[in-house]
């Protein structure tokens, strides 16, 4: 049996607010790209600012992923095979 919360969601939202009139939002902005499968990423203004385009946030990610893997396949050992020594 479930108990019923005392609390309420308080609704803030004006009656008075009229959508149709704001400015900046555009509905639908990114569907194209979310139904090809595309990853979006909001960068912080600081890191956007350090980047001129895409291809260079891309080229920058392939580096580091490229180096994460050099510095993961070094950290991992290699096991050598062993031999059977003959008696």
């Amino acid at each position: 049996m479930k108990r019923k919360s005392g609390r309420r969601i308080k609704d803030e939202l004006q009656p008075e607010y009229d959508f149709a009139k704001m400015t900046g939002g555009v509905r639908g902005k990114y569907v194209q790209r979310y139904r090809e499968g595309t990853n979006l990423a909001l960068l912080d203004r600081d890191v956007a600012e350090a980047f001129p385009n895409d291809e260079a946030v891309n080229a920058a990610l392939r580096a580091v992923k490229k180096a994460a893997e050099r510095l993961s396949q070094q950290a991992t050992p290699k096991r050598r095979k062993r031999t059977v020594a003959s008696r």
